[in-house]
Formats: C-alpha cells, structure tokens, sequence
C-alpha cells in the first residue's frame, strides 16, 4: 500500500500549513503562533484539544470506532532552532535568527494531516494521542511535558515519534530496536585565574594556558579510559577568554557536549572530567568549576514497537526502502524521555536533499509530508484495528 489516497488529495494543503510555519518560526517555549495554529486545526477537525502543557505544548484526544480501551501517542516536535536562513524560499523564516533549520515544521505538518485523516476515517478501535511538544531542542521540552502529567493525565500504552532525514533517499525508513540514539551533556567550566599584563606573566596564573591544557587533556578521557567497544564523544566547543593584546586575563571558559549510548560510559566521564580539572587546577594554583547537566537521555527504541514500525513502512514504501539494520546515531532526541516512560518507536524518513539538519542552508522537502502522515495513520490503524465481527 502506497501512501494513503485521502491524505494525498490534501497534500496541497498541508504544504501551505508547513511553509506558513516554516516563515514563522519560534524557538523552545516560545511556539505560541504555532501551538495556536495546531490547536485551531484540531478543533476544527473535532478533536479534543489541550494547550499549555508543559509551557506551550498541546494534546489532541481522538476515539475511534469500537469499544476498546487502548491509547496510542503519536508525538511531533514544534520549536525551530536560534540560527539565520540562508536558503532565499520564497517562504523562508520572516524573523531573524530563528529557523526551522531541523525540520520540526514538517513533523508539526504530517502529524496534523494523521490527525485530519484520522478524524474524518475513524478507522480504529481505541483513542489516538496526538502530542505537539516544544522545546526540543536542548531545552527540554518532553521533560517539561512529563513533569506536567502528561502520560498521568492523557495516558498512553504506547508512544511514536518520527524524524526527517536528508541522509535517506525519498521514502526510505530506517527504524530499529535497542539504543539508536546517545545520551547527551552540555557542559561549562570556568577557569579563575589571576590576570596581568601581557609582558608580565610571571604575574600572573594564566587562565589561557589552563584552558589550552585542560582541553587537550579532556580529549584523552574517551581515547584512554571509555572501553573502545563503548561510542562516545567529548566536544568542546565554545572556547572563551580575554579582551586586548596586551593583557592576561583573569578568567577563561570552556563549555561542550559529551556523548555516549550507555549512562555508565556518560557516568565514567563525568567523573574523570571533574578529576581531571580538579588536578590541572591543583598544578597550575587556579580555581575550576565543572558543571555538567543531563540534557538528553539515551534512545532506546522497544522490540515489538520497532518491528511495528517496520510492518506498516513496508506497506507505505515498500520493502525495498525498509532499513532495520541497527545505526545509532551520536545525535540526541528528547522524545527519548516519553520512550523511557511508555514503550514505543522513533523512526527516520528520507527525502530529497542533500544539506544536513542544521545547516542554515537546509531545506525540507514537502514530498515527505503525505509519507509520514500516512505512517502515522497506519500505525494507528495497524495497532488499534476496527473489529468487524457481528
């Protein structure tokens, strides 16, 4: 089975609905345009809406045909990323510094199309969840929704999620059981030294050179201490320090990200990241401070759900185009959160395009609206099917 024909003949519709938000853009906690949007379109599909969950998100609440109790959440992410558009569309961001740079105009899109389609079909049996979250990226939206009941208050037996991705041919899909994507910290650490002048070192605990050693020391954690069978990954990048050619400043700032798929390996380097400023600190007679949060959680996809996923892709796209060979990815998700309370699937959709996420020069190919929401619309009526036993 193709992509669903009803979904197609609003196709047109639903790229509108994209690239209105697409020019529109608003960063995490900030989607009050776009929730505003996705509320108004459920409503007028007959659906139970409700706002402000977890800051500016919103739920849909839609039963189908039967008695049975089963929920199903479907999730998509709104928040665009606080970065500038170079790509010159005739619909590209109309706000500077805000772009929907990762594509979470398009998930918005084809989870209001599954929502559409499932409210004028109703070819299931149980109540579908439709989750729109902000703030997903780095700014913990999923866990603001979670803190405020979310799956207390709209419960859900099993959770879906879906990301764009360039890297896939058009229609491809990659999904897989097990981590599929890491772990993520952010961290910063602050180096207190002792400024002089330029000429005069000696006078000075340089914060500079503590910064330039602790760095090139900090890369020595996953090389010499992660197990080589563990991934992981310790970026700095942000380097901070100074203001003039002739003086040594008193302060320096590193900050970065470590990655990793298991929360022993992200465990171990937190540790030796602290134990090591806390020894080039002690050498050099300066003050470090580490601080490092938990910003995403691993990915952990769930089998059943996973081959879930896999059965309806065949059905849209073809068996061809079905990848369940396992590729983590370094790259981090906060729907994570919702998988580590409810069992479900994060899957990949490929379309055309060859600039990565992120990439100010990104653009998001609208073909690949009618193909997730034509996922989406066959998961629910795949797992939650009509009885038509008399």
């Amino acid at each position: 089975m193709p992509t669903l024909p009803r979904i197609d003949s609003f196709a047109a519709e639903l790229t509108a609905i994209r690239r209105d938000l697409h020019a529109h853009p608003e960063i995490g906690f900030e989607e009050h345009r776009t929730s505003g949007i996705v509320a108004a379109k459920l409503q007028d599909w007959g659906i139970e809406v409700h706002r402000g969950i977890g800051g500016t998100g919103v739920v849909g609440i839609l039963k189908g045909n039967g008695e049975s109790g089963r929920r199903i959440g479907l999730r998509a992410d709104m928040d665009a990323l606080p970065m500038q558009e170079t790509t010159n569309l005739p619909w590209r961001s109309t706000i500077p510094n805000r772009f929907h740079g990762c594509g979470h105009d398009g998930h918005t899109t084809m989870l209001l199309g599954t929502a559409r389609y499932l409210a004028e079909t109703r070819n299931f049996d149980g109540t579908v969840v439709f989750i729109f979250q902000p703030a997903e990226e780095g700014l913990g939206g999923a866990r603001a929704m979670l803190a405020d009941g979310l799956f207390d208050r709209f419960p859900c037996d099993e959770v879906y999620g879906l990301h764009n991705a360039p890297d896939l041919g058009p229609g491809e899909v990659t999904i897989f059981p097990g981590p599929s994507m890491a772990g993520a910290d952010f961290f910063d650490i602050t180096i207190a030294g002792y400024g002089s002048h330029g000429a005069m070192p000696d006078r000075s605990r340089d914060p500079v050179v503590v910064a330039m050693t602790l760095g090139q020391a900090l890369q020595t954690i996953v090389s010499r201490n992660v197990d080589p069978l563990k991934s992981a990954v310790l970026s700095i990048t942000q380097i901070h320090a100074g203001s003039a050619y002739n003086v040594i400043p008193g302060e320096a700032r590193l900050a970065g990200t470590v990655r990793a798929f298991s929360d022993e390996v992200r465990a171990l380097v937190r540790e030796r990241m602290r134990a090591i400023a806390a020894g080039i600190a002690a050498a050099f007679h300066v003050e470090i401070n580490v601080d490092i949060r938990d910003i995403f959680t691993v990915l952990v996809n769930h089998e059943e759900h996973s081959r879930a996923v896999a059965e309806v892709a065949r059905d849209v796209v073809g068996a061809d185009n079905v990848s369940t060979t396992p590729r983590p990815k370094m790259g981090s998700e906060d729907f994570a959160d919702m998988l580590k309370a409810v069992p479900g699937a994060y899957f990949w959709v490929g379309h055309e395009g060859s600039v990565p996420l992120h990439n100010p020069g990104f653009v998001l190919d609208d073909g690949i609206l009618p193909v997730g929401a034509s996922l989406f619309s066959r998961l629910i009526e795949t797992r939650l099917p009509v009885s038509h036993a008399r």
